[in-house]
Parts: C-alpha cells; sequence; structure tokens
C-alpha cells in the first residue's frame, strides 16, 4: 500500500485519480508515525518549494523522510524538495540527492514556467521507466529545474538546457513532470513505481 505524504501542499485529487485508475491503493499519511504501515510513499508536490519544505518541516516528517528505507517518489515540488537547496526562496532542503534546484533564466530565452509536453529521454536505465518508450511526452509546470548530473539522474528533458526529469538515489526517486497527468506513460510510470 502507497502512503501519500500529506502535508499540504499537493495536488491530491489528479494524483489519486490516476492511482485509483490503475487500481494501486494508497492512503494519506499526516504523521511520521504512520510511516510502519506503508510499503511505498509518494511526496506530492505543486508551489513554492521553500514553503512546501516549511509546511513539511511543521508536519514533523521532515527529518523522518530522510530515514525511510521502502521506496519513496517526489513528484515536482515533491521531486525539488529531495535536493539540497532551490532558489525559489534560497531554501535548503531535504538533502538526500545533492544536487540544486535552479531557475530557468531569461537568458535561455524560453518561457516561463515550463509548462506542457515535453519529450523524456533515458540517461540510465532505471525500472521505474519499464515499458515506458524512450522520448515519450511527459506533462511538466514548473519554473525551477533541477541541474543535470549524471549520477543521478535516470532521464533527463531539454528546455534550453539539459535538466534532470528523473533521478534515482538508492530507494528515492523524482520526476519533475505530473505522471498523474500524463496519459498512458504516466500512468504505466505509477504502475512502475508501485511494483518497485
Amino acid at each position: 500500500m502507497i502512503g501519500i505524504i500529506n502535508y499540504g501542499a499537493g495536488n491530491i485529487f489528479s494524483l489519486t485519480a490516476a492511482l485509483d485508475r490503475q487500481h494501486i491503493s494508497y492512503e494519506m499519511v499526516a504523521s511520521s508515525a504512520d510511516f510502519d504501515k506503508y510499503d511505498h510513499f509518494i511526496i506530492p508536490g505543486v508551489g513554492h518549494a521553500g514553503a512546501a519544505m516549511q509546511k513539511l518541516e511543521e508536519s514533523g516528517m521532515a527529518d523522518a523522510i530522510k530515514g525511510i528505507d521502502k521506496p519513496v517518489l517526489g513528484i515536482c515540488v515533491g521531486m525539488q524538495l529531495m535536493t539540497e537547496f532551490s532558489e525559489e526562496g534560497n531554501s535548503d532542503l531535504l538533502g538526500i540527492t545533492p544536487v540544486k534546484t535552479l531557475l530557468f533564466t531569461s537568458d535561455l530565452k524560453v518561457k516561463v514556467p515550463h509548462m506542457g509536453w515535453n519529450r523524456v529521454y533515458s540517461q540510465s536505465e532505471n525500472s521505474l521507466f519499464n515499458g515506458i518508450q524512450d522520448g515519450s511526452y511527459f506533462y511538466f509546470v514548473h519554473s525551477y529545474f533541477i541541474e543535470f548530473n549524471s549520477t543521478f539522474t535516470v532521464a533527463f528533458a531539454d528546455y534550453g538546457l539539459k535538466f534532470s526529469a528523473a533521478f534515482s538515489k538508492n530507494n528515492f526517486y523524482g520526476v519533475q513532470f505530473h505522471p498523474e497527468k500524463s496519459g498512458e506513460a504516466g500512468e504505466q510510470l505509477l504502475k512502475n513505481f508501485s511494483e518497485l
């Protein structure tokens, strides 16, 4: 069963609807005392990474998340929370993956936020992408991106520069796109995660 970490910064409805379509069971988690009940975790998130981190700390779950030894998937801001630092609010984050979350700057000559469908390409083999064609389209909405790092990036996208669309470190996984809004490929990814 998946525990969705509910700290008040997630678009829970579209995520739960996608899990329902895949017949994947889940419950909301509002306290680290309940972590033992679940074998997988999802950290959703939309909005401001600094504000999301503050909410996570106020919920008392921030430190406990770092100690989880079961599969954890961060989605969008949930992925950014796993990095060391975000330029959004100059915020220190969970520091699970030693990379930074940076702003798409005007010198890249791209519209910010990066919003809409973009291709995602494999950087290294990862079971999160089993059965998903390389170069598949996923749905993005973000103004900040996670720097590309060949050690941790498992898939990348390009938007004025190459950035990390998905990363992995031990049992922690993150995706910058919204799998719950990405059609078949996104639902396949959620299914793959539930089977890790």
